[in-house]
């Protein structure tokens, strides 16, 4: 039996149910009420890797249109509703290898859509809207890259391109890091870790394309800065957002005092996707919310 055939197995035993549903809302239910504390109820891993689809579809969406491509509508099905994708096409990208690579993430993107989706079978969720145009003004006016009545355009050139797939990629591998304690089958675990390790590549290559543009343009620095200061202010989480460093240090590998990856849960990477610190069901680049029910960020602020 291949590992797909096991997972889709699995999935259909465990995926997402109405008992996943009635258990966030009690754990919203108790914080909102601030009755005592007690042991969280477990979150199938089904709920889990429905949430890192939410995500893959985001990822693919906004490569994929670089490149001149999108997800094809039978890739986009599911349970809840689905969505539209507004903004995103062609990047004129003058640096060839910045456009290779775009393209080869674009690919590694489509296929981690078409695992989960394989993955989940039945229980897979449908792609929900998605924002790539006013998403990105919203962030990059709240990263003062921009001025009130200005508008961000992730698709206008390379250096854009970059500060976009900067924004996303870091949110991409602590998301994966993050989830992983909430995965209690070790076939599900070792298919995270190997999406992980994919998206830690390609934060790899995209925060050191940034950094070369940087000994170019040392402006790039202030600028990449200022996009992971929005995510740490949203987050909640403290200091485990990291630039890229300077011409004097070089910071291409955030870590924590172990060396190791930082990790969000679920909620925080909503804060950051939603672009905002308060609790909510939508916003940012998910006008609709995430479908499932893992789709609510936390109260950060």
């Amino acid at each position: 039996m291949s590992d797909n055939d096991f997972l889709l197995n699995a999935i259909n035993r465990s995926g997402e149910t109405q008992a996943d549903r009635a258990a966030l809302n009690d754990m919203v239910a108790s914080a909102a009420d601030d009755t005592a504390a007690k042991e969280s109820p477990e979150i199938s891993d089904g709920s889990i890797l429905n949430f890192a689809l939410n995500l893959e579809y985001l990822e693919a969406e906004f490569y994929l249109r670089a490149s001149g491509m999108t997800l094809p509508d039978d890739m986009t099905t599911g349970t809840g509703t689905r969505g539209e994708v507004t903004g995103g096409r062609p990047v004129d990208f003058k640096n060839p290898v910045i456009r290779k690579f775009a393209a080869e993430i674009a690919s590694d993107e489509r296929e981690h859509v078409a695992f989960l989706r394989n993955a989940l079978g039945s229980a897979a969720v449908s792609r929900p809207a998605i924002s790539l145009d006013q998403s990105f003004t919203a962030a990059a006016l709240a990263a003062g890259l921009i001025k009130p009545g200005e508008t961000f355009d992730a698709y206008a050139n390379d250096l854009n391109f970059l500060f976009a797939a900067f924004l996303f990629e870091d949110v991409g591998v602590t998301a994966f890091k993050g989830a992983a304690p909430f995965i209690t089958n070790k076939t599900y675990l070792d298919a995270a870790a190997g999406l992980l390790a994919t998206e830690a590549y390609h934060a790899g290559i995209v925060r050191t394309s940034l950094y070369n543009e940087g000994m170019i343009n040392d402006a790039v620095f202030d600028a990449v800065e200022k996009i992971s200061n929005v995510r740490g202010a949203v987050d909640g989480i403290g200091r485990d957002d990291q630039s890229i460093g300077n011409a004097d240090v070089l910071n291409l590998v955030p870590t924590d005092e172990n060396g190791g990856a930082f990790g969000r849960t679920p909620e925080h990477i909503l804060n950051i996707v939603y672009l905002t610190a308060d609790q909510a069901t939508s916003g940012g680049f998910y006008p609709n919310g995430l479908n499932g029910s893992l789709r609510q960020s936390a109260q950060t602020v």
